[in-house]
């Protein structure tokens, strides 16, 4: 099923451009890509692909979504964020929070993902529970991801994302970072997990389940090997996931 985008303005597309300055400004000053990332990832992330509910639709503004337990600290993304969005009214949110996750991979030496505009806010935010838990396994990753409706391959490409960033004990449960620098954007994540345990390092029971897996570890060692295979199967990924539920032809 392709994809059928909505026509938007000169001025909307003007306004996606001052947007996309402003959010490498703030990212530079803040070293906050990894928040962004994940901000854009939990807005998608929600999407049901068999009841059309949830996705990148601009709900996480919305109090309640920024309660679920899986989406602790992201209010500290939203309101770094408020005031690049006051200056770019013309944006709905769903495509403001969307096009910062594009930013955050660029800016720390990711890959290019396409960006599509016209997303439309929606009002009311999804249940919770649809985001992945780090705690569990393969099992668990494939219930979330497929009712998404993304595949095995993305979920092992979205899951090298934590090259970059942390984890904070008061908001996963878990502390520490994946790699050695966690503001770049490489194939590190994948050499890391491969590698003996460094106590150093983070592994979460979700990071050691994709080595267990008969489909996930090949696909693991192919992008420690790999890092240009890595990037262009993480910006099919992303882009994928950026767009759950939106411009189904």
């Amino acid at each position: 099923m392709g994809k059928s985008y909505p026509t938007v303005s000169q001025e909307y597309q003007t306004a996606i451009t001052k947007a996309r300055r402003k959010m490498r400004a703030l990212v530079a000053e803040k070293h906050c890509s990894p928040l962004m990332l994940r901000l854009a990832w939990h807005s998608a992330g929600t999407f049901d692909v068999k009841t059309k509910s949830g996705g990148p639709f601009g709900t996480m503004k919305n109090p309640a979504e920024l309660a679920h337990e899986a989406n602790r600290g992201l209010d500290i993304a939203v309101k770094l964020l408020e005031p690049i969005k006051e200056q770019v009214p013309i944006l709905s949110y769903a495509d403001f929070y969307q096009l910062v996750g594009v930013v955050a991979v660029e800016v720390t030496g990711g890959p290019e993902i396409p960006f599509h505009p016209g997303r439309e806010d929606k009002p009311e935010p999804p249940p919770e529970g649809r985001l992945p838990n780090a705690a569990k396994g393969c099992d668990h990753l494939r219930d979330v991801f497929y009712t998404m409706g993304l595949s095995d391959q993305d979920i092992v490409a979205l899951s090298g994302a934590h090259t970059l960033g942390k984890a904070h004990k008061d908001r996963s449960g878990f502390e520490g970072q994946w790699t050695k620098n966690h503001l770049v954007f490489d194939n590190s994540y994948f050499k890391e997990i491969l590698s003996d345990d460094k106590p150093e390092l983070l592994k979460l029971p979700s990071d050691k389940a994709l080595l267990t897996d008969p489909v996930f570890r090949p696909i693991v060692e192919k992008y420690a090997a790999d890092e240009d295979a890595f990037f262009a199967d993480y910006a099919e990924a992303h882009l994928k996931l950026s767009e759950l539920g939106f411009a189904d032809a």
